[in-house]
C-alpha cells in the first residue's frame, strides 16, 4: 500500500512537471499570447492570461464543472499552480463573467496560433501522408434543452409533441497515427431567424467550416477524411477549389449510379484485389487482409478512385469492412496506404469527441446555461486544454512508462490532482527537468 502511494506521488509531480515543460518549449511566449486578448473589463483584478489560465487549468486538470475546479483549490495547489504557470487563480465564477462577453474569435484565433507553431515547428511533421495534413471532419451534439437556451439553437420535436434543442458543434481536427487529435477549426450549428429557412445541417455547416478552415490556414496542404455524409459533389468542388485531396467513406446507397459502375467493374479489376497476412491473434488465429481498388471512375466533373478493405480472423467471421473514395490515384502500395489513412477518420471520434464526453473533459456539460458566447468560449478553452494534454501525454517516453506501469490517463490526472493539493513543487526541480528535455519526442 505504501509503495502504491509512493508511486502515485512520484507519477503526479513527473506528469505535472511534463506540463510546465511542454508549455515553456513549445510556447515560451504562451503568457503574452493570451494576455494580448483584448479586455473589455472596466474594472481589472485580474490580467486576462490569469481568466483564461484559469478557464484552461479546469479543463487541463479534468475537473468537469466550474464548482468541482474550485472545489481543488487549497493553499498547497494556488502555491504549486503559482510555480508551474507563473499566474494566481482566480474562483471560476469571475472568469464566467470574463467570458460571458468575450468575443468567441478570440479564442479561435488563440487556437490557431498555438496550432500554427505546431505546424511551423515541424511536431506535427511526421504524421502527413503525401506531403499532406489529415484533416478528419465530423459533427457532435454537446448538450440537450427542454427550452431553447439560445435565438437559433438547433431542434427537433418528437411523435407525441415534445420539442428539445441541442447545441451541435461540426469539428475539423488534424489526427495522426499516433492518436493525435487537434482542433483547427469549430462551426457551430445555428438556425436563421428567417422562420421559412430549413433547421441549418452539418452539410451547410461543412461550408462555413471550409471557408473558415482555409482562412485560417491558407496554405494547409489538407487530405480531408469524412465519412459518408460528406460523399456528395458539393463536397468534391470545396476540395477542387481549395487544392485539397480527400478520402470519404463511400457507403452503398451513396452515388447509387457509381456504385453500380463499381458492381460491373470488379470482375475486370481482378488483378487489382490484393491479400496479405498480417499477425497472429493466439484465440483468433491469423488475421488475413485484403483490398480491391478501381482507378478513374467517372462521377460528374470528377475523376475518382475506389477502394474496399476487408479482415478477418481465420477462426472468426469478417472482422472489418470499409470502401473509401478518394481524388488520389492508386496502385498496388497505395491501395493500402490510402485504405489505413482513411480508416483514421476514426480517431475523430475516438481520441477527439469519446475523449472529451467520456474521459474527464466532460463536454457534455453546460458550463454556461443561457450565455451563447460564454458557452463557445468554454467549448474552445476545452480545444485548447485537450491540445496541451496531448502534448504531455503523446510523448513517447510518457507513453512508454504508462505502459510500463499500466496507468490509465484517468488515474494520471488524479495523481496530479493529489500532487497539485498535497505535494510541494520546487522550482529547482521544474529548472532541472526543462534542462533535461531540450528536445520533445512524439
Amino acid at each position: 500500500m505504501k509503495s502504491r502511494i509512493r508511486l502515485e506521488q512520484y507519477q503526479g509531480k513527473q506528469f505535472i512537471l511534463m506540463v510546465y515543460v511542454v508549455l515553456k518549449r513549445h510556447y515560451p511566449n504562451f503568457g503574452e499570447l493570451v494576455n494580448s486578448i483584448p479586455d473589455h473589463r472596466s474594472r481589472r483584478s485580474y490580467e486576462v492570461a490569469e481568466l483564461i489560465m484559469a478557464g484552461l487549468s479546469m479543463f487541463i486538470f479534468k475537473r468537469g464543472s466550474r464548482h468541482q475546479a474550485d472545489l481543488c483549490v487549497n493553499a498547497s495547489f494556488e502555491r504549486n499552480y503559482a510555480l508551474v504557470f507563473g499566474m494566481r487563480i482566480p474562483i471560476m465564477d469571475t472568469v464566467d463573467v470574463f467570458l460571458r462577453k468575450l468575443e468567441p474569435k478570440e479564442l479561435e484565433k488563440l487556437k490557431t496560433v498555438l496550432v500554427k507553431h505546431l505546424i511551423a515547428k515541424k511536431v506535427l511533421e511526421k504524421w502527413r501522408y503525401g506531403g499532406r495534413y489529415l484533416v478528419s471532419v465530423d459533427g457532435t451534439g454537446l448538450c440537450s434543452y427542454d427550452y431553447e437556451p439560445y435565438k437559433g439553437c438547433p431542434h427537433k420535436t418528437s411523435k407525441n409533441g415534445k420539442t428539445t434543442w441541442q447545441a451541435y458543434a461540426l469539428e475539423a481536427k488534424l489526427v495522426g497515427a499516433n492518436g493525435f487529435c487537434i482542433s483547427l477549426i469549430s462551426c457551430w450549428l445555428e438556425n436563421s431567424e428567417n422562420m421559412d429557412e430549413k433547421q441549418d445541417c452539418e452539410l451547410k455547416a461543412f461550408c462555413r467550416l471550409a471557408r473558415a478552415l482555409k482562412k485560417a490556414f491558407p496554405r494547409l496542404p489538407v487530405l480531408l477524411l469524412a465519412d459518408g455524409l460528406y460523399t456528395n459533389q458539393t463536397v468534391f468542388g470545396i476540395c477542387r477549389k481549395n487544392d485539397w485531396r480527400f478520402i470519404i467513406t463511400f457507403k452503398e446507397g451513396n452515388l447509387k449510379t457509381l456504385w453500380q459502375e463499381i458492381e460491373l467493374l470488379l470482375p475486370l479489376h481482378s488483378s487489382q484485389k490484393l491479400d496479405r497476412v498480417k499477425q497472429k491473434d493466439p484465440v483468433k488465429g491469423w488475421l488475413k487482409e485484403q483490398v480491391q481498388y478501381i482507378n478513374d471512375l467517372d462521377y460528374l466533373k470528377y475523376k475518382l478512385h475506389w477502394v474496399e478493405y476487408q479482415s478477418s480472423y481465420t477462426a472468426k467471421e469478417p472482422h472489418e469492412y470499409f470502401s473509401h473514395l478518394s481524388d488520389i490515384s492508386m496502385d498496388k502500395v497505395k491501395a493500402w496506404e490510402i485504405s489505413r489513412h482513411g480508416r483514421l477518420r476514426w480517431c475523430i471520434e475516438n481520441e477527439g469527441f469519446n475523449t472529451q464526453k467520456n474521459g474527464g473533459y466532460n463536454l457534455e456539460h453546460k458550463f454556461s446555461r443561457k450565455e451563447l458566447w460564454a458557452k463557445k468560449n468554454y467549448y474552445e478553452l476545452l480545444q485548447i486544454a485537450h491540445l496541451i494534454n496531448q502534448l504531455v501525454e503523446k510523448l513517447q517516453h510518457i507513453k512508454d512508462r504508462l505502459r510500463e506501469c499500466r496507468i490509465a490517463l484517468i488515474t494520471l490526472w488524479e495523481d496530479i490532482m493529489a500532487c497539485m493539493r498535497n505535494q510541494i513543487i520546487e522550482n529547482h526541480e521544474l529548472e532541472q527537468l526543462l534542462d533535461e528535455y531540450k528536445q520533445l519526442r512524439y
